[in-house]
């Protein structure tokens, strides 16, 4: 579970001048507390994304943040900036004295590549957090550019998923079995 210290409504972190208000430490430590109490299974975390950079709070108050996180039990902490570079994360990772693993998201900084993160030494997990969605998108318009110029879907239907695998993707055997267990 990731959990974060902003707000509510929650604006995305990248959006250009958005509001990015964050709630006081102690009602964040509280949320954690609360994550932790539903805790049934050992393999659940509760990851803590402190939004301090974002919110332009700078590497300080980042850092007092996720020691306040990590002292409340947070499994990982999450850092994230908006910065077009990785500068502001890896320093803030090359800063952090807590025995929490990091989670990065590096959108903005794509040139943080597996190498760099490894050599940071304090990663744990990275999110590669809109990419798929991203992929999709793209994916989408350049289908439907070659139905548009094509006149129909004949050319692109072979280079296409069938809807049997979205059936199955979707498990639709199991929804099947629940109709038939179920609707009268």
């Amino acid at each position: 579970m990731v959990i974060e210290d902003k707000s509510f409504p929650k604006v995305t972190s990248l959006v250009a001048d958005g509001r990015q208000d964050l709630v006081r430490i102690e009602e964040f430590q509280g949320k954690i507390a609360a994550a932790l109490a539903t805790r049934a299974d050992p393999a659940f975390l509760v990851v803590a994304r402190t939004e301090a950079l974002i919110a332009g709070f700078g590497q300080d108050e980042a850092l007092k943040r996720a020691a306040a996180y990590e002292a409340a039990g947070a499994d990982m902490i999450l850092i994230h900036s908006k910065q077009r570079t990785p500068a502001e994360v890896e320093s803030f990772v090359k800063a952090w004295r807590g025995k929490a693993r990091i989670v990065l998201v590096p959108t903005a900084y794509p040139e943080l590549d597996a190498e760099r993160i490894k050599a940071l030494g304090k990663v744990g997990m990275v999110i590669y957090g809109n990419h798929a969605i991203r992929a999709c998108v793209t994916a989408m318009k350049d289908v439907f550019a070659r139905v548009l110029a094509d006149g129909g879907i004949h050319r692109v239907h072979s280079d296409i998923v069938s809807v049997e695998e979205i059936f199955r993707l979707q498990r639709m055997d199991a929804v099947k079995e629940t109709e038939r267990r179920f609707l009268r």
